[in-house]
C-alpha cells in the first residue's frame, strides 16, 4: 500500500493550573477560537474547541505528522503566552501539566460535539473533577488520584 490513510478523531481535555476559574467572556470565545487555530496550523484539523471557566475541551482529527504529545505542548504553551497578552487578570495564567486525551468513533463525533456546546449548561451540576474522573472511569483509565490533579 503506498499511501497512509488516517483518521484519528480525538477528544482532548485540560484545565487550567489549579482548576482556577479563569476562562470567561469576552476571552473565552476567542481563547476557543485561537486553541482551534492552533491545531489547525499543526494539521490537526479543529471540529470543536469549547468549555468551561477552568477547563477546555477539544475535539480534532490527530494529524499523521504530529504525535499527541507534541499537539498537547505547542497548544498549551502558545496559547498560554497569548492569553497573558489579554491583560493583568491573565499575568499568571497557566495551563495543568497534564491533559486527557481519548479517541472518538467517527460516529460519536455529533455527539461529542454537542457535549462541548453544552459546557456551561452541565457544568451547573457537575464539577470539572466529577466530569474527569468519569472520561477516565468511561475509558477505564487507571490513575492514581495524587496525581491528576496538580
Amino acid at each position: 500500500m503506498g499511501q497512509s490513510l488516517v483518521q484519528n478523531y480525538i477528544h482532548i481535555i485540560f484545565s487550567t493550573k489549579y482548576r482556577q476559574p479563569l476562562i470567561h467572556a469576552p476571552v473565552e470565545e476567542e481563547l476557543h477560537a485561537y486553541l482551534g487555530g492552533i491545531c489547525n496550523r499543526l494539521e490537526c484539523q479543529s471540529i470543536k474547541v469549547g468549555g468551561y471557566t477552568d477547563h477546555i475541551h477539544i475535539l480534532c482529527k490527530l494529524s499523521q505528522k504530529i504525535a499527541l504529545m507534541k499537539l498537547l505542548e505547542e497548544v498549551k504553551s502558545h496559547s498560554s503566552k497569548w492569553i497573558k497578552t489579554k491583560g493583568e487578570d491573565y499575568r499568571n495564567f497557566y495551563w495543568q501539566n497534564g491533559y486527557g486525551a481519548f479517541s472518538v468513533n467517527p460516529s460519536q463525533v455529533d455527539r461529542v460535539i454537542a457535549y462541548i456546546e453544552n459546557q456551561h449548561k452541565h457544568h451547573s451540576k457537575k464539577t470539572f473533577q466529577e466530569e474527569y474522573v468519569e472520561f477516565l472511569m468511561k475509558y477505564k483509565v487507571a490513575y492514581d488520584e495524587r496525581y491528576v490533579w496538580d
